[in-house]
């Protein structure tokens, strides 16, 4: 259940994507920030809004959010969740405005270098796109001044020079003036520029002003200080929309000494257009590399889009062996990355940030429900770890026992164990409770490091007062005070209450008693199927059984070939001798025991 007040307490006062959902799991809004933890819970107070949020707010469920590192990041992210989901409470131009990017046509012998919002499949390189563009303008001014690259849309040789080669803007490649190798130089310089790689310009427009502020030429020193802050704007180029790669998942890995949680980006058509997370619980053990290769198997599995290339922090030991399965289940290429520097590199990073974010989340949720547990039961120490039995029979058949496991706040399914009841013989589940529990104690009694491990901190039990009780004589046979609570359950079999020793019904908060009814759901689940496998054993057991010489497979070989135990019992020795591994001898014993 999702807890808006809780949420909202756990908001990083960084910047980044808020996204506000309905009860169907429906997108309604979508926002930016500078700093979430801010923006997002002025939504949620009582304070004056619009009648448009106010209804927007009324049917907000659950909210998630997703961090970058700067506003300008957001606002990119912004509008392309938007364009993708098209909310029904933002507002949404029916222009489609898009943002522009820097188009350098590098297929042409004298490229150009221009402002575009369109993004097209000619072999050209664009970088953006740009939140502010007025920077991306000033930047194309002053890469053409600079670099004295062509400025003219169509480019063909003349018999002269326009004017702006003679007021310098342009080195007349028109003309011959400069040769394609010299102007190809100047086109790779302004690559890196676009690049981010600024630092020997910037250096060079500084010293530049210092020399026009001693000449007392502040015109022109308030001139290149334009020009360094439009290159500096330029070089905070979004990491949301990577124009290089147009269509591939991002994947981040983030883990703590429980729980890995992996992060996934989808940018298509070079925007970032959602993300999902998902987590891997019992990997303390499991290398970094072993959770990513089995996320990547495991979610590209079903999926019908695969992208051209998927985006890793590190590379996989298996990666040919999974480019090979993916490519050949999209039948064409499909690639794994590990960028090393760039903004692919950085975009890895960012999917890693917020993997790490959901994960320090989820730790605080667990942490919350450790803290409300032990406040609740007025317990004397943190229950990390509480485990939990059910008792499953039919009419005092088949009597066996499940156990599960809640460790930190989470059920460890490594953890469950299974019993077969063996000292009783009837129908008595207070009985077969105290049994189970007392073998399980002795397993940790006589050593710790046995598959059973610790001692719980404290014991549930699926029932009421007299399994509650049945546990406690248990315990007390060893000596223990391991806290004994029953899980008591409604009309409609549903989780109720927990009841003390006293009968008493312990009140329990909404979130406290979705883990418990979890929990409870959990063991019977653990008993009921152990109990239908250990009956169905018993019910296929035959005479065939009872024959040396007849295994599991000679069985299971006879019922295929004569179809019942009725038909074995009528068939030959010659019949029963056609039957793989059923030698003369054997075949002859069949049929004297059957």
């Amino acid at each position: 259940m999702f807890n808006i007040e809780k949420e909202l307490k756990k908001l990083p006062a960084k910047p980044g994507v808020y996204i506000m959902k309905d009860k169907d799991d429906h997108i309604i809004y979508v926002g930016k920030a500078i700093v979430l933890k801010n923006r997002v819970r002025q939504y949620f107070r009582k304070n004056r809004k619009t009648k448009r949020i106010e209804n927007m707010v009324s049917l907000i469920d659950h909210f998630e959010y997703i961090v970058t590192d700067n506003e300008a990041e957001a606002l990119i992210l912004e509008c392309n969740l938007i364009k993708e989901n098209r909310p029904k409470f933002n507002v949404l131009l029916k222009d489609d405005k898009t943002y522009p990017y820097i188009k350098v046509d590098v297929k042409n012998d004298y490229p150009n270098v221009c402002i575009t919002r369109t993004i097209l499949n000619d072999g050209a390189k664009y970088f953006g796109p740009y939140a502010n563009p007025g920077s991306a303008k000033e930047m194309v001014n002053f890469i053409k001044e600079k670099f004295k690259i062509r400025q003219c849309k169509n480019f063909k040789f003349k018999d002269r020079a326009c004017l702006n080669y003679h007021i310098h803007r342009c080195s007349a490649p028109c003309m011959g003036y400069i040769s394609k190798e010299e102007y190809k130089k100047q086109i790779d310089q302004i690559l890196m520029l676009l690049e981010g790689k600024i630092d020997p310009i910037i250096k060079e427009l500084e010293e530049a002003m210092k020399e026009a502020a001693k000449k007392q030429d502040y015109e022109e020193a308030a001139y290149l200080r334009d020009k360094k802050i439009a290159i500096e704007n330029i070089n905070q180029k979004q990491k949301v929309s990577n124009i290089t790669e147009n269509d591939i998942d991002v994947i981040g890995l983030a883990r703590n000494e429980l729980t890995a949680c992996i992060e996934i980006f989808f940018v298509r058509k070079s925007k970032m257009i959602g993300r999902e997370h998902y987590f891997f619980q019992e990997s303390m053990d499991t290398l970094d590399e072993e959770i990513v290769s089995s996320f990547i198997k495991q979610y590209y599995l079903t999926k019908e889009e695969i992208p051209h290339k998927i985006m890793l922090k590190n590379l996989l030991e298996e990666k040919e062996a999974i480019e090979e399965f993916l490519s050949n289940k999209v039948g064409r290429k499909v690639e794994l990355k590990s960028p090393q520097k760039g903004e692919k590199l950085r975009f890895v990073e960012m999917a890693e940030k917020n993997a790490k974010v959901t994960l320090e989340n989820k730790a605080k949720d667990r942490y919350d429900t450790l803290m409300e547990l032990k406040k609740t039961l007025n317990l004397e120490k943190m229950p990390r770890k509480v485990e939990t039995y059910d008792i499953s029979n039919i009419s005092g058949t088949d009597m066996v026992a499940g156990m599960c496991v809640l460790q930190d706040g989470v059920v460890n399914h490594k953890l469950s164990r299974r019993f077969k009841i063996k000292t009783v013989f009837t129908q008595d589940d207070p009985r077969c409770m105290e049994e189970v529990i007392t073998r399980r104690l002795k397993h940790s009694i006589e050593n710790e490091k046995s598959g059973f491990g610790k001692l719980p901190d404290a014991i549930f039990v699926d029932g009421g007062i007299t399994q509650e009780r049945a546990a406690k004589r248990a315990i007390q046979k060893y000596n223990l005070s391991i806290p004994i609570y029953g899980m008591v359950k409604n009309d409609k079999h549903r989780t109720r209450a927990l009841i003390n020793e006293n009968r008493e019904e312990i009140p329990l908060s909404e979130e406290l008693m979705n883990v418990i009814t979890n929990f409870q759901d959990e063991v019977h689940k653990t008993a009921i199927e152990y109990h239908r496998k250990v009956r169905a054993k018993r019910m296929t057991k035959s005479s065939l059984d009872e024959i040396k010489g007849i295994g599991e497979k000679k069985k299971q070989d006879l019922l295929k070939r004569f179809g019942s135990i009725e038909k074995i019992k009528e068939a030959s020795v010659e019949e029963l001798m056609e039957v793989k591994g059923i030698s003369e001898e054997l075949a002859k014993i069949i049929k004297e025991i059957m």
